[in-house]
């Protein structure tokens, strides 16, 4: 990415709930990610953090609540779990990265005179001389290191990673987790979901520990802890799949007190598995 240093733009999360077909699966989200945030997304399987960010990116609409951003138009690179994207698709590597530059370039408009930029793409990724290589024959590293590079000629302000790190050497762990740390040396807001809790205690200052409603937010060392983690663990098993929307403005919360901002009115376990304690942690706001 550009060398110049930049700060993206922060996303506010208001009142936030995401769900398919009208039910919730992650809500009751609110809080700011500051720009240059390098943010880890944990929790169990099925927890809401693949909604989340599909949520930010647009792919999926807000049931209730908003999420803000200032961030123009192609400016959140996204990049899926590995398991979403088909590699049996005819593309040279080439190809995949030049992907980053449909939507300020449009799909028809030549590519040759952007060639330099993606070579060093790929240069920057380990990938140099692969560009021809068709996709299919990759290792699953190369591949992730392809996605790498893809996302570094989208040059975005805001880039968001779902499980990037699963099924890959770690070579190409560690050469990926370096660009992710130059990422937000030039001021970028990386947002990851994660499940190696020693890779995010390592180097992710920031964590959300999400049960398909936040159960903390703030410096990983304090929120990454044993009770936590069993809190949400808890919570995301006893959640019911077909249940309804829980609008944010139906439990207005208390006034903060001399503790500090305080949980809302509806301390109860209610048909969503979750006990709408709502504390406030870290960046929440």
């Amino acid at each position: 990415m550009s060398g110049t240093a930049m700060r993206a733009d922060a996303i506010r999360l208001r009142g936030l709930t995401l769900g398919y077909d009208r039910h919730p699966a992650v809500h009751h989200l609110d809080g700011t990610i500051a720009p240059g945030d390098l943010l880890a997304v944990v929790g169990p399987n099925g927890a809401g953090k693949s909604t989340l960010l599909k949520g930010i990116v647009g792919e999926i609409r807000a049931l209730d609540g908003t999420i803000e951003t200032q961030a123009r138009p192609g400016a959140i690179a996204y990049l899926p779990q590995a398991a979403e994207i088909d590699r049996s698709f005819p593309l040279s590597v080439l190809d995949l990265v030049a992907m980053g530059l449909w939507r300020p370039l449009g799909p028809w408009r030549s590519l040759s005179r952007r060639r330099g930029r993606l070579l060093e793409a790929l240069s920057a990724v380990g990938l140099d001389g692969f560009e021809d290589r068709p996709i299919g024959t990759l290792s699953g590293g190369q591949f992730q290191r392809a996605l790498f590079a893809r996302l570094i000629v989208q040059d975005a302000g805001i880039i968001l990673l779902d499980e990037p790190f699963t099924g890959i050497d770690e070579r190409t762990t560690a050469d990926l987790l370096a660009l992710i740390r130059g990422w937000r040396a030039e001021g970028r807001t990386v947002v990851a979901a994660l499940h190696d809790l020693a890779q995010v205690r390592a180097h992710f200052p920031t964590t959300l520990v999400l049960a398909r409603r936040p159960i903390a937010w703030g410096p990983t060392a304090e929120v990454l802890t044993p009770a936590v983690l069993a809190r949400a663990l808890r919570l995301s098993e006893a959640w019911d799949e077909a249940a309804a929307i829980c609008r944010h403005d139906e439990h207005p919360a208390r006034p903060p007190t001399e503790d500090g901002p305080a949980p809302h009115a509806h301390d109860h376990l209610d048909h969503h598995g979750h006990d709408h304690a709502h504390p406030h942690h870290g960046a929440v706001s």
